[in-house]
C-alpha cells in the first residue's frame, strides 16, 4: 500500500453536484468531476486490511449486500489511483464489471457500507473512485473495441437488454461466440435506458457503451418481443443456447377503493414515457405523462420513487409528497444491522434534496397506508386517502401493518404514481418456453448455475432472483454467460 496511513490523514470528500435547485430546470447529469489531486488522496484513504470485506459479493439473511456483488479489485485500484496509475486502474477496474460508468452513477455501493474504515469513519469514496476512474479511460481513449480473434460457430441468443442482458452478451461475445441481443423496446438498454432518469444516467452514457459493444460483434435487435414478434420454436431452432434476461417487470398494484380513476400510473409507465419522449423530442411530441402544475403522491419508499420525484421536479409538479409505509430510518446503525452489512440509516438522497429545495421541505411522509382513491365528476383522481399505520414483526420475519383510528388523513392529488416495487418477470415467454417457475414466480435456475429447466435456457438477473440492484444483475450475467460457456464448449475460461 502507498499510503499505510492515508485513513487517519485525509477525510472523505465527496464529488462536487450542482446546485439542487439549479441543476432541476435541466436533464443534465449533475455531478462535477473532480481534481486529481484530490481524487488521489481519497484512494490513499484505502487501508490495506487484512480482509477487504468491501470486495466480498454476498448477502446475510435479513441484511441484504455486504461488499461488491461483482467482487471488484477495490483496494488494488484505490492504490493505483493513489499512485496515479489511472490506465492500470481501469484494466483492473474492468476485469470483474463490464459497465463501471453505470454502477459508478447508480450503485448504492454495498461496498462502502462494508469498508474497514466505515468502523470508526467514514468510509473510502470507492463509488466516486469507480466514476472517475472509467471516465478517466474514455477521456484518454484507453475504452476501446476488442473484438475477439476468432469465432466458436457457437450462436447465443440473449432476450433482454438491461444490465444482465447486457452483461451476458458481453461475457460471451468475449469468449467468441456469435451473440444477438433481443430487445422489445425501440432503444437498447432496458432498466438503464428507460428506468433510470437521464439525469441519473445519460443515455449517451449507455449509447457509448453500445458502441463498443457493436464494433465487438455483437448485433442488437430492438422492437422485437420474443414469443409475439419472433416465435419461440424460431429462438430453439436459430440459436445453439439461449440467456434469459428479461427483468422483472410485472409492477405490483394497490387494490383499494378508486384504482380505476384516470391520473393513477406505475411508476416505470410514468418514468419509460418520460425518457423515451425526451430522448425523442425534448417532450415537444407531448407523449408522456405529464406533472406539471399538478399536485403529486408517490406511493413507494424506494429509489423507483425516488425516480418520480426527480421527473416530476423537472416537469415543474405543484406540490410532491412521497408516502413509505414504514418508519423513518434512524441516523445511526441499529444493533441489527451491524457493520459490514449494507447500512440501513436515514439519509436524503438526491431526489429529495431536489424537491426540498424547490418547494422547501423534505418530500417523505411515513407510517401512511392508503385507504382510498377518490375522483371527480369526470372520472379523474383528485384526492386520497390515508391512515397511519404502525408496523410490527412477528417471530418469522411477516409484517404486520395495524391502522391507528383517529389519524385519517385526505390529500389533494391529480397524479397519484405507484412505486411499490415488482411481483416477478412477465408470463409469456415463461409460458411458451414451459419455465418452472419458484415460489415467488420467478423463473426458476440455481444461482452459480443458471440453467433453467429446460436444456440451453438459462436465467439471469431480476426474472431469477427478483427485483435487485444493476450490480447484482451484472453479476448474474456474466456468470450465466459463463455456465452458458460450459454448456457450449464442454469447459470455460470466462470469470
Amino acid at each position: 500500500m502507498g499510503k499505510p496511513t492515508g485513513f487517519m490523514e485525509y477525510k472523505r470528500e465527496n464529488p462536487t453536484k450542482r446546485d439542487p435547485f439549479e441543476r432541476t430546470k435541466s436533464w443534465q447529469e449533475f455531478t462535477i468531476l473532480m481534481p486529481e489531486p484530490a481524487l488521489r488522496q481519497q484512494g490513499a484513504r484505502c487501508m490495506d486490511c487484512g480482509v477487504p470485506f468491501c470486495q466480498t459479493g454476498t448477502t446475510m439473511a435479513g441484511s441484504g449486500e455486504i461488499g461488491c456483488p461483482v467482487y471488484n479489485l477495490i483496494p488494488e485500484w484505490n492504490d493505483l489511483v493513489y499512485r496515479g496509475k489511472w490506465k492500470e486502474a481501469l484494466e483492473r477496474l474492468h476485469k470483474t464489471n463490464n459497465f463501471p460508468e453505470f454502477t459508478g452513477r447508480v450503485c448504492p455501493a454495498p461496498c462502502e457500507g462494508s469498508c474497514t474504515v466505515a468502523i470508526s469513519d467514514n468510509p473510502v469514496t470507492i463509488k466516486s473512485l469507480e466514476y472517475h476512474i472509467v471516465e478517466r479511460g474514455f477521456q484518454e481513449g484507453w475504452i476501446v473495441a476488442n473484438p475477439p480473434k476468432k469465432r466458436t460457430g457457437k450462436k447465443v441468443a440473449v432476450v433482454g437488454s438491461g444490465p444482465a442482458g447486457l452483461a451476458a452478451a458481453a461475457q460471451l461475445n468475449k469468449a467468441g461466440h456469435t451473440v444477438t441481443v433481443f430487445e422489445r423496446e425501440d432503444r437498447i438498454g432496458g432498466l438503464l435506458t428507460y428506468g433510470i432518469p437521464d439525469v441519473k444516467l445519460a443515455n449517451h452514457i449507455v449509447e457509448r457503451r453500445l458502441t463498443i459493444l457493436k464494433e465487438e460483434g455483437i448485433q442488437f435487435v430492438t422492437n422485437t418481443e420474443i414469443g409475439k414478434d419472433y416465435p419461440v420454436s424460431k429462438l430453439k431452432s436459430d440459436f445453439d443456447s439461449v440467456i434469459l434476461a428479461t427483468g422483472a417487470t410485472k409492477p405490483r398494484d394497490v387494490q383499494v377503493e378508486g384504482r380505476e380513476l384516470k391520473g393513477i400510473h406505475f411508476a416505470m409507465d410514468f418514468l419509460t414515457a418520460n425518457t423515451k419522449s425526451l430522448l425523442n423530442s425534448e417532450h415537444a411530441d407531448g407523449n408522456y405523462i405529464s406533472a406539471e402544475g399538478k399536485n403529486i403522491i408517490v406511493i413507494g419508499g424506494g429509489d423507483t420513487g425516488a425516480d418520480c420525484i426527480t421527473t416530476s421536479v423537472r416537469h415543474g409538479a405543484k406540490s410532491i409528497t412521497q408516502f413509505d409505509i414504514n418508519r423513518p430510518k434512524s441516523e445511526e446503525r441499529l444493533d441489527t444491522n451491524p457493520w459490514p452489512m449494507f447500512p440501513i440509516v436515514y439519509q436524503m438522497e438526491d431526489a429529495h434534496k431536489e424537491a426540498k429545495a424547490v418547494y422547501g421541505s423534505d418530500p417523505r411522509a411515513y407510517q401512511l397506508s392508503t385507504t382510498k382513491f377518490v375522483g371527480d365528476d369526470h372520472g379523474n383522481v383528485k384526492e386520497l386517502h390515508t391512515i397511519d399505520v404502525e408496523t410490527t414483526i412477528k417471530e418469522d420475519g411477516t409484517k404486520v401493518r395495524t391502522p391507528i383510528p383517529g389519524t385519517e388523513k385526505v390529500w389533494p392529488a391529480e397524479l397519484i404514481l405507484l412505486a411499490v416495487g415488482f411481483t416477478g418477470p412477465e408470463e409469456r415467454i415463461i409460458e411458451e418456453m414451459a419455465l418452472e417457475t419458484d415460489k415467488r414466480s420467478n423463473i426458476k435456475a440455481e444461482y452459480g448455475n443458471y440453467a433453467t429447466n429446460v436444456e440451453g435456457v438459462f436465467a439471469a438477473g431480476d426474472n431469477r432472483r427478483g427485483q435487485s440492484l444493476v450490480v447484482w444483475a451484472i453479476n448474474e450475467g456474466r456468470e450465466a454467460a459463463r455456465e452458458c460457456d460450459r454448456f457450449l464448449m464442454g469447459a470455460s475460461n470466462l470469470p
